[in-house]
């Protein structure tokens, strides 16, 4: 049986040092500092809550970050 896979090991980064940040800038700083996935998502929009590691969500309204959680 072949081993099992350890996760990748997520950046030591902040997701609450994207709010506020123009939601262009944020994807760009975030993949600079090693997110692997960055999606963007209106306000209140549907999403499934399973958890990958790597991934930083950023909610966005007018071109500005609201929220950002990993995941």
């Amino acid at each position: 049986m072949a081993p099992i896979p350890a996760p990748s090991a997520e950046p030591q980064d902040s997701p609450d040092a994207y709010v506020g940040l123009d939601a262009t800038e944020a994807e760009r700083l975030a993949r600079e500092r090693g997110w692997t996935t960055v999606r963007s998502l209106p306000p209140g929009a549907i999403i499934t809550m399973e958890y990958l590691v790597g991934r930083l969500n950023f909610e966005v309204a007018g071109g500005t970050v609201k929220r950002a959680w990993k995941g």
